[in-house]
């Protein structure tokens, strides 16, 4: 997993759009749940509404890291594709590995990050609402998370993106996988995922670095299952490794391809 040394990004206005900080208070953590929200340009005069692209960061981290999200806002704003981007808090004080799965009373950071969020997030902006307006993407341990609030609430999400993620619970290090129910491990949900996509339409598309010692491996492993399913998807091997320049270098790419599925902005 990756250490967020991406929070030590400040939340700034994009060279057209706005970043801004919110917050809503969270019956699944049972304290509020701040994040970061990118607004594209034009978003305060015009009446259209958006696609919004979630996006989780990696663990463990600092309460702090879902404020990093420069380098996804400045990918996004030369595409010319209008969208919202809403990043938020995945780790804190005392919890900087929740793994964004339900662990029981004040840390049901699924419930809190796949439900109660987008809920707040299509009550108090202009978004598309429902799921073909929705991506949920993730980075490393967001990969993760990612993957496995998406497939496991497939009616809020049509869009999955995993960059050099996992998809099982792993240690902190993500040098091993830690014990898991079913339901938390993305191999398991294959023949659910087929199923599902046969009426709800999914895009699914995970990345790795081809020198990524400790995911590659995984990662290979659930595009053979995927295919001998029959499960439509994307998979690509990048060069290098898990780190910022693998990301750095295609997250335009990756982004334009997640909006690709989306539906666009629209009137009223």
């Amino acid at each position: 997993m990756v250490a967020a040394a991406l929070a030590a990004l400040a939340l700034s206005a994009g060279r057209h759009g706005q970043t801004r900080e919110a917050s809503f208070r969270s019956h699944a953590l049972r304290g509020t749940l701040p994040f970061a929200v990118y607004l594209p340009p034009g978003y305060a005069t015009s009446r259209r509404r958006y696609p919004v692209v979630y996006f989780l960061h990696g663990l463990p981290a600092l309460p702090s890291a879902y404020r990093g999200i420069g380098f996804i806002t400045s990918a996004l704003e030369p595409l010319g594709r209008a969208a919202i981007v809403v990043a938020p808090r995945g780790a804190r004080d005392g919890d900087s590995d929740p793994e964004y799965l339900d662990w029981g009373t004040g840390r049901n950071w699924e419930t809190a990050i796949a439900t109660e969020l987008p809920r707040y997030v299509d009550s108090h902006y202009r978004t598309i609402r429902s799921r073909r307006g929705r991506a949920l993407v993730g980075l490393s341990a967001g990969g993760y998370g990612a993957v496995l609030l998406a497939i496991h609430h497939l009616d809020a999400f049509s869009v999955i993106e995993s960059w050099s993620g996992y998809f099982r619970p792993t240690n902190p290090a993500g040098t091993a996988v830690i014990p898991h129910t079913p339901a938390q491990s993305a191999h398991t949900l294959v023949p659910q995922l087929r199923r599902d996509e046969q009426i709800r339409p999914t895009f699914f598309a995970f990345y790795v670095g081809a020198e990524d010692k400790r995911f590659r491996a995984e990662n290979e492993l659930l595009d053979r299952e995927l295919s001998a399913a029959g499960v439509r998807h994307v998979f690509r091997i990048y060069p290098g490794a898990h780190d910022q320049s693998v990301w750095s270098a295609h997250t335009r790419a990756w982004l334009s391809l997640a909006l690709d599925h989306l539906t666009r902005p629209t009137r009223g």
